[in-house]
């Protein structure tokens, strides 16, 4: 009797626990799930277009939130152009000129290489974790998951392209499913859905993203991750401009 007394606390008390969970809590595991503590990742970009396509190959090394380094593979026009994230500097090397360039906050908001991501999507200049504050406004069911709905601000002191974010975040794997991007007025400017859910490098994460501008719908750019590896060693000196040059 006393253990069937224990069981239906704990059953009572689930549901409790789960809504416990702040939305900084949530919006920092789905960000942790994602990017481990380091990670390294093969990805193909496709560029789609009502009437043509562009594939892009590129890889990508980074460690925590602060350090990133990308190099693309192909097309061959832009193999060995590099983009690194050193902090809040964030640094483009374009081999066809041999110079490495610091791009300016201003430029994070526009496209990356032609596609409808944003400089900020790939680099992460900005965090998703510490630029805003979070507010669970509901829940909601994505591709069959339940999710919370999540909206983020961007705190006042933080130098961020968007004027909201509406996050979609599963309650089990903490993926996140949908991501609504918003500007300063509340227009809705790009939508990016995740799927293609499966185990690689050892978590259960989406490999496949989909952004699409709000306003051509006709319009997107798919993100596969053909390979990812979590927690490797890497050290901050990877991540240098002078390094920029020698990784191939």
């Amino acid at each position: 009797m006393r253990k069937l007394r224990l069981i239906l606390v704990i059953l009572v008390l689930l549901p409790m626990v789960s809504w416990s969970q702040t939305a900084l809590e949530i919006v920092t595991k789905s960000d942790e799930k994602i990017r481990g503590i380091s990670n390294y990742t093969v990805m193909t970009i496709k560029i789609i277009r009502p009437t043509w396509q562009r594939e892009i190959k590129m890889r990508a090394w980074s460690l925590g939130t602060d350090y990133s380094l990308m190099i693309m593979d192909s097309p061959k026009r832009d193999k060995g152009t590099i983009f690194l994230k050193r902090e809040k500097e964030i640094w483009n090397w374009m081999p066809s000129i041999d110079k490495s360039i610091k791009l300016p906050p201003s430029m994070m908001l526009q496209n990356w290489m032609g596609t409808d991501f944003t400089n900020d999507d790939l680099v992460k200049q900005s965090s998703i974790v510490t630029d805003y504050n979070h507010t669970i406004i509901g829940d909601s069911t994505i591709v069959g998951m339940d999710c919370y709905k999540i909206e983020l601000i961007p705190k006042e002191s933080a130098a961020v392209v968007w004027g909201k974010i509406i996050l979609f975040v599963d309650k089990l794997e903490y993926l996140q499913l949908r991501v609504e991007f918003y500007d300063e007025d509340g227009y809705l400017i790009n939508l990016m859905n995740s799927s293609d859910v499966k185990e690689m490098g050892g978590r259960v994460i989406p490999t496949k993203m989909e952004m699409i501008p709000a306003e051509t719908p006709d319009k997107k750019t798919v993100m596969i991750y053909e390979e990812i590896e979590f927690d490797i060693e890497i050290d901050k000196s990877f991540f240098t401009t002078q390094n920029m040059k020698k990784v191939r």
